[in-house]
């Protein structure tokens, strides 16, 4: 089913959405991405009402990339699309909870974590105002190579530095809101 311009697949308690190439994204990639989540709602600890970690992400088709990037962004933010986590050189495959919220990240994986919207290090999760739930995307770029970016990079460096390394891409979403 189309929404919002993306491919949006239920599948049991998962919300997911797979980016194709048939018309689904504007992402430069050769092939597509399986992203899911644990839930379509963000629980408590996954947002700043809770302990503010990252969740798991499950990935898959990355197979023959060097590395994963993820954006994870809100664009229902009332100021525009706000960057809520930004990490590249992640190893292809599946994305373990809880990352550290620091730039170089050695365990439970290796990876490099940018500067989000609140002006710091790794994942910050949903905080929108009181209303109407917002929309959080998790935005993943499966890459032909490591990026030479420093910890730190903003949203803007991570997709310069990605411009024609993309083979895949996939996405999904879920949603939080406060009252």
């Amino acid at each position: 089913m189309m929404e919002g311009g993306a491919c949006v697949r239920l599948s049991g308690a998962f919300l997911v959405v797979v980016a194709a190439l048939a018309g689904c994204t504007a992402a430069p990639a050769k092939g597509r991405l399986s992203v899911e989540l644990d839930f379509s709602e963000f629980p408590a600890e996954h947002t700043c009402d809770g302990a503010d970690v990252s969740p798991e992400l499950r990935i898959g088709g990355a197979e023959g990339a060097e590395a994963l990037a993820i954006i994870m962004d809100d664009p229902d933010a009332p100021g525009g699309t706000f960057t809520h986590w930004v990490v590249w050189n992640l190893a292809p495959g599946d994305v373990p909870a809880n990352l550290p919220k620091q730039g170089m990240v050695e365990a439970p994986v290796r990876a490099v974590q940018g500067l989000n919207d609140f002006g710091r290090v790794g994942y910050a999760g949903p905080c929108p105002p009181p209303g109407k739930p917002h929309r959080y995307f998790f935005r993943v770029y499966a890459l032909d190579t490591l990026l030479e970016l420093e910890p730190g990079a903003s949203r803007e460096e991570l997709e310069s530095a990605m411009k024609g390394h993309v083979l895949a891409y996939g996405e999904a979403v879920a949603t939080y809101g406060r009252v």
